[in-house]
């Protein structure tokens, strides 16, 4: 028996034991989703005016209509605008209707909004005007927070462990969540919404880690698939969640709170057993093989237990990681721009969401064919391709749902040594976006130009890499340093170096220790 493959087929390869673990995976992607794009809902463009109430001191039996005909200049449609108004002045009310007014300045007073608006983020903190790209710097200190996240939380589940983590993310993210639903000032909620942001992170790393090691490498790909698929699905509910709460600090309550419901995974989460021997702690990992075997309906023999746990610490060390950071970059870039954008489609909010999440899971689901007709090189460039000529050349209201069919679908090849460099490279995108999109107030194609040539030239660099299907991974490599521990030396097949064990088991140590590269 060799390699951690042959692991899988004594304690089972997806059996009922990391049925349920996936399954488990999916209730925290519900709330990822919400949080993910919730904002969206809670400023919404309503109409909006100075606040001219002064004129009412020396005219207060004038109507709305003469007030605004009196204070607020109009635009060239003849519409009142949104963001100036003529200045005050000390005249009485019969001056100012025989003279008029001339000067004017920006909203000094404050701004009216619709007295049946329900309350959101705009009309509470005044996201318009000058203020407007606030919500947009707000989307990119979530984004920071996801990239903090994936800093902070990958190396704390390498030390303390998955289990823990994923139980601290989750309490995280439930008590700022439904904090932000009691912020009396903006940049409160920002900083809420940046810890929010890092747990999410916590949650999606660590579970991913946790799942893909324990399911075997052949099903792998169904139960990334299956937990992807329910994030569609959280964007769909959160379509119907935000039209029927549309004040928005019930609307944080309703989609934060649930996650407190997951303290269960306290009692029913297990641990990693590749983490517990990478840590010495090797009766631990045996009871929790042993718990799997038995759930799968499975028998593992004192002798195979042993050799299980030397194959296990025998393959803690990933010695080649996917040259994917780039492209994780891109992906992430164009799928938040688009995302972030929905507000500005021309079309109903909640069914674009809707739509968006819908078509997400097709394309999910359809990469797993693409991988297998056409491979991962290819699929990846097409894919990229498609979704830059897209954005170039088809109007925005229907950009939306067609470019971000295509990205979903871009495959990722996670490894364990990768993961963190992935994340954070897909979370300095996330920062991007929403910036990138301040750039259209020079021009409202410049940030759609950005979003179409990414994709374009991430594409035609993938052309540059290897074909991975049915084989090794053999990537282009950027050699790191790294010293393993005695009884390990290095191999090289093609490009790709390979870790392989010096003797078994109890036949003593190596004296000569020798760096090893590893290339990603």
């Amino acid at each position: 028996m060799s390699g951690v493959g042959e692991i899988w087929k004594a304690v089972g390869d997806f059996g009922p034991f990391q049925k349920w673990l996936v399954l488990l995976t999916l209730f925290p992607s519900l709330s990822v989703a919400f949080h993910q794009f919730c904002q969206l809902f809670m400023v919404q463009h309503v109409p909006h005016r100075c606040d001219t109430s002064w004129i009412r001191a020396i005219g207060p039996n004038l109507t709305e209509e003469e007030q605004l005909n009196l204070t607020v200049p109009r635009d060239a449609a003849g519409a009142y605008e949104q963001c100036s108004m003529y200045s005050p002045v000390d005249w009485d009310l019969g001056s100012i209707m025989l003279y008029g007014l001339n000067a004017t300045e920006k909203c000094s007073n404050g701004w009216v909004y619709p007295s049946a608006q329900p309350p959101s983020l705009l009309t509470e903190f005044d996201l318009v005007c000058d203020r407007k790209d606030l919500n947009d710097i707000s989307q990119s200190i979530y984004m920071m927070g996801l990239f903090l996240g994936s800093m902070i939380f990958g190396p704390l589940s390498d030390r303390i462990g998955r289990r823990p983590v994923i139980l601290i993310s989750i309490f995280l993210q439930g008590l700022f969540g439904v904090g932000i639903a009691f912020v009396p000032h903006f940049y409160v909620y920002m900083a809420f919404r940046c810890v929010v942001g890092a747990s999410v992170s916590g949650i999606t790393m660590t579970l991913l880690a946790l799942a893909t090691e324990w399911v075997g490498v052949s099903s792998r790909p169904k139960a990334v698939l299956i937990s992807h698929c329910c994030f569609a699905i959280g964007q769909m509910i959160l379509a119907g969640l935000s039209y029927g709460i549309r004040n928005w600090r019930l609307l944080e309550i309703a989609g934060s709170a649930p996650i407190f419901a997951l303290f269960f995974y306290i009692w029913v989460l297990p641990e990693s057993a590749r983490w517990l021997v990478t840590k010495g702690r090797i009766e631990e990992a045996k009871k929790v093989l042993q718990k799997a075997a038995s759930i799968n309906k499975r028998t593992i023999s004192p002798e195979l237990l042993e050799l299980t746990l030397y194959l296990l610490m025998a393959n803690r060390y990933a010695c080649s990681v996917p040259l994917c950071p780039s492209f994780r970059f891109v992906n992430s870039l164009v799928y938040y721009g688009l995302s972030l954008n929905v507000t500005n489609f021309g079309l109903d909010i909640y069914l674009t969401q809707l739509a968006f999440g819908a078509v997400e899971i097709p394309a999910r689901i359809g990469c797993i064919f693409l991988l297998q007709w056409l491979g991962r090189k290819k699929t990846q460039a097409v894919l990229l391709l498609l979704s830059g000529l897209v954005a170039w050349l088809v109007p925005t209201t229907v950009l939306g749902p067609r470019g971000r069919r295509a990205l979903p679908a871009a495959p990722r090849f996670p490894r364990q040594t990768g993961v963190g460099l992935c994340s954070m490279s897909a979370r300095l995108a996330g920062i991007m976006a929403p910036l990138t999109r301040l750039l259209g107030r020079y021009h409202r194609a410049i940030p759609m130009a950005i979003f179409g040539s990414a994709p374009v030239v991430g594409g035609l660099l993938c052309l540059l890499l290897p074909e991975t299907r049915g084989g090794p991974v053999t990537m282009p490599m950027v050699v790191i340093p790294l010293v393993l521990p005695m009884g390990w030396r290095e191999s090289r097949s093609g490009r790709c170096f390979t870790c392989l064990p010096l003797q078994s088991p109890g036949k003593g140590q190596c004296s000569d220790p020798r760096p090893l590269a590893f290339g990603f």
